[in-house]
């Protein structure tokens, strides 16, 4: 029989493989098969096994994944957190993504590949804006001022360290510690290479051998002991990693040292010295801990490097604010700012939140937002953002956005998501590592056997020494690390010029895009319209009638072009008048009953939406100003079109250069607009593009998209409205102007702050840079472990003489996960 089940707790290929190892291993059950995505197991048994067996099967495995009957949710159950350590929100992340984006609420290790976790950088890791007194530390205030127990000025609160820093200083004490009895032991040991040995006229060599004993405890047992914990935990999860080959290798030299002294009789002569003694290998296991403990040590700096860029960008959130109230300036921290607080932002300071100037005009350095280094002038009216530093002059601002609906925290949590994600072209990585720890192993023991058979003597020494030296220089995390550190570090890159990617996906479509299309208005344009004309068709009303109507109908839409004619109306005295049943016809224009007539706005297709027929000479009137490159829309009232406005939209001064250098690139550039043919081959024709398609719907612009891709093409998409959202999500890579809508931000894969199309020029040299490096990365990884491997072995004594110490190993297994971190760290400085 069969039954299906749901299972929760899954986050990744690995927790998938191990629920269907752990049911399949329940007695009766014949056949146990789990899909990821569906979150279901399908088990064949031979008689009906009870669920709660099942469940008790799990819940011994660790009880990290729960089984239910198909259908039924996982009850929620409402558990009291432990306060987070360290700062911040309290996620913690595997650097290598072992299970995906799962997080944790405090730092400790992978359950999987047993390295520290991370802590997400994020604003609430910043700026403690409290206040305590330096003899009353009990008094904690929001604000400056007097302690009300003794009457001393409050002092500001020092800043918690972060997480990583913790963890830095952590096994900075221990690794000092570690050599600190690890260097006597290594001189002991090496003695022994000299000639009449001097330590020996102070104590025999057995002595000796229990000194070292001795000195290795506090490195064993306390400095490196989280490296047998992880060990011992990733054996019992078969969760086989790093640590299990450490652990094994270490603990293997530290024992058998401990077993030869205890009980030297049983050991051949081989394995003893002149003097009686067995050889002991306390130098090899405290020297393997301590220079892995120092890798881990190398590691914990580096990987505080990779998220720098998110660190910049939290150093741009401000702590105060000036708000004003009752016409009286107050200082106000940033947490009690609210919708629609009036703020003075005075010359030199940080903008507190996002929010639109209502007072006054400045300039705005806005380039680490955007990336761009010349600062923007603003006027009344314009928007500012969050972290952006004002010029020479002082304005008010109205609040729009706080908290964490600004656009820098926006930035940040975009950043630490895409961070989390993984590429397509880590499945390489993730199915060599699912065999790579038991390999090793195998490799290892086949090293003891050919040693111990046909290795010179003391052969058995031989075969311990390179089997251990096998396992000490295998390094799994190496080929873990590849992806993740580079796209970590590429995508705080691309944060820091304007460019936001959602995930690491994006980053490596990017690199194949070969066709882009873009949109017109907001895209190429600026997507700031002004209306430049009113026409009349009809001789029945007047250009203010046609201006009342559009201005009437336009106040329900939020369209650029709607809001350009609002703005006319408005300057022009125009009257608005009552409208009903107003409806925005997507890619068409908008209609509404306004004085019992029904009015319609729009192309010629909302014109024969409204059953309202275009003469040839209305056509034939508004074709010169088309050709001009302007955008006309007709006016109807009760199936008759009555008139019509011209609306101009400059070109953005870098859309043509950012064409030309996409298309030298090699990637073809098309244009798909809603606007009319005469428009669209106006504008194409300045910025040379010989492919374009004009009056394209939504419904249009998505088909074009899927023609492309069923021919081969691999497509991205750049638009920024809502009529571009569905073609946006079904191209490989949709592109989002970051001045344009939400619909579209979210729909897509990358964002550009600045709205331009240079962006998409960063994008693909950002693109390619960090698929370059990770294959650099990749490359290193494998050939490290291709060739240490059999060199551990000792392929290369038969021919050359040459063997590899333990030792040296360790150092080697240290260093090729910071060389792959310190490679990754090279994009920083990568211009894009």
């Amino acid at each position: 029989m069969k039954h299906t089940y749901n299972i929760h707790g899954m986050t990744c290929n690995g927790c998938r493989s191990h629920v269907e190892e752990t049911l399949s291993k329940v007695a009766g059950v014949s056949k146990a098969t789990v899909d990821l995505e569906k979150a279901e197991a399908t088990i064949e048994m031979d008689a009906h096994i009870k669920l709660e067996t099942f469940q008790k099967a799990l819940k011994n495995d660790g009880g990290r994944y729960s089984i239910h009957k198909h259908g039924e949710h996982q009850p929620i159950k409402k558990e009291k957190k432990e306060a987070p350590k360290g700062t911040g929100t309290g996620t913690f992340y595997c650097p290598m993504h072992c299970e995906g984006e799962k997080t944790y609420d405090k730092p400790g290790d992978c359950p999987v590949c047993g390295m520290d976790l991370v802590e997400e950088q994020n604003l609430s890791t910043t700026n403690s804006n409290q206040w305590t007194c330096p003899m009353h530390p009990e008094v904690i205030k929001d604000e400056a001022g007097a302690c009300p127990i003794c009457g001393m000025d409050l002092v500001p609160m020092e800043a918690d360290i972060s997480a990583e820093e913790k963890t830095y200083k952590k096994l900075s004490k221990k690794f000092w510690i570690a050599v600190a009895f690890t260097l006597p032991i290594f001189f002991i040991a090496m003695s022994e290479m000299l000639h009449n040995n001097p330590l020996y006229d102070i104590l025999e060599q057995k002595i000796w051998n229990w000194v070292q004993f001795a000195l290795s405890i506090p490195v064993v047992f306390y400095a490196t002991w989280m490296f047998f914990e992880r060990a011992y935990k990733s054996i019992k999860t078969w969760n086989l990693n790093m640590f299990t080959l450490i652990g094994i290798g270490a603990g293997i030299s530290w024992v058998f040292s401990v077993f030869g002294m205890l009980f030297p009789d049983v050991f051949p002569n081989q394995f003893k010295t002149e003097f009686g003694a067995v050889h002991v290998y306390f130098e090899a296991a405290t020297v393997i801990l301590t220079l892995v403990l120092m890798g881990q040590l190398l590691e914990a700096r580096a990987h505080s490097k990779t998220n720098s860029a998110v660190k910049e960008l939290l150093k741009l959130a401000p702590n105060k604010a000036t708000k004003i109230v009752d016409k009286e300036e107050v200082e106000v921290s940033i947490d009690q700012i609210e919708l629609n607080d009036i703020l003075k932002v005075k010359p030199g300071d940080k903008i507190p939140v996002d929010g639109k100037i209502t007072e006054g005009n400045s300039t705005v350095d806005e380039s680490m937002i955007t990336g761009e280094p010349i600062p923007v002038n603003k006027t009344e009216g314009d928007q500012v953002s969050s972290g952006t530093i004002n010029g020479n002059q002082s304005f008010l601002m109205k609040a729009q956005k706080v908290g964490s609906d600004t656009l820098l925290s926006q930035i940040i949590h975009m950043v630490n998501d895409a961070s989390r994600s993984r590429a397509p072209i880590q499945k390489l990585a993730d199915t060599v590592s699912s065999y790579f720890v038991p390999v090793v192993v195998l490799i290892s023991v086949i090293t003891f056997i050919v040693w111990a058979i046909w290795g010179p003597e003391p052969a058995y020494v031989y075969a311990l020494v390179n089997a251990i030296a096998v396992l000490i220089i295998a390094c799994p995390c190496a080929l873990g690390l590849a992806t993740p550190m580079s796209v970590m570090v590429g995508v705080g890159k691309g944060a820091q010029n304007g460019v936001l990617i959602k995930n690491a996906e994006a980053l490596e479509k990017m690199n194949k895009v070969d066709t882009l299309i873009i949109d017109k208005t907001g895209t190429i344009t600026e997507g700031k319209p002004t209306v430049e004309k009113m026409g009349v068709f009809d001789t029945n009303y007047t250009e203010n009638e046609v201006l009342n109507y559009i201005v009437s109908l336009n106040t329900n839409s939020e369209h650029p072009l709607a809001e350009a004619t609002v703005k006319y109306g408005k300057n022009k005295n125009a009257k608005i008048i009552k409208s009903s049943f107003f409806s925005a016809v997507t890619g068409k224009g908008v209609e509404a009953v306004i004085n019992d007539k029904k009015v319609s706005l729009g192309n010629p297709k909302m014109m024969e939406h409204a059953s309202a027929k275009i003469s040839s000479e209305m056509e034939e009137k508004v074709a010169s100003y088309q050709k001009e490159g302007k955008t006309v829309s007709y006016l109807s009232i009760n199936k008759k079109v009555i008139g019509y406005v011209v609306i101009g939209d400059k070109i953005k001064e870098t859309s043509a250069k950012a064409i030309k250098d996409l298309q030298e690139m090699g990637i073809a550039v098309i244009m798909l607009t809603g606007d009319n043919r005469n428009t669209a081959k106006a504008v194409a024709k300045e910025l040379n593009l010989a492919d374009f398609k004009a009056s394209m719907l939504p419904e249009d612009k998505l088909k074009e998209v899927e023609k492309l891709q069923e021919k081969g093409n691999v497509v991205a998409m750049a638009g920024d409205g809502i009529n571009d959202a569905p073609a946006l999500a079904k191209s490989d890579v949709g592109i989002a102007m970051g001045t344009g809508t939400d619909v579209a931000i979210e729909s897509a894969m990358i964002t550009l702050v600045k709205g331009n199309l240079h962006g998409i020029v960063k994008a693909r040299n950002l693109s390619t840079g960090v698929m370059k490096n990770i294959k650099q990365n990749l490359f290193f990884a494998l050939i490290y472990n291709t060739l240490g491997v059999p060199i551990a072995a000792g392929v290369l004594f038969p021919f050359f003489g040459i063997l590899l110490s333990p030792m040296i190993a360790a150092l080697a297994m240290s260093f090729s996960s910071v060389s792959v971190i310190a490679n990754a760290l090279r994009l920083r400085t990568t211009k894009i």
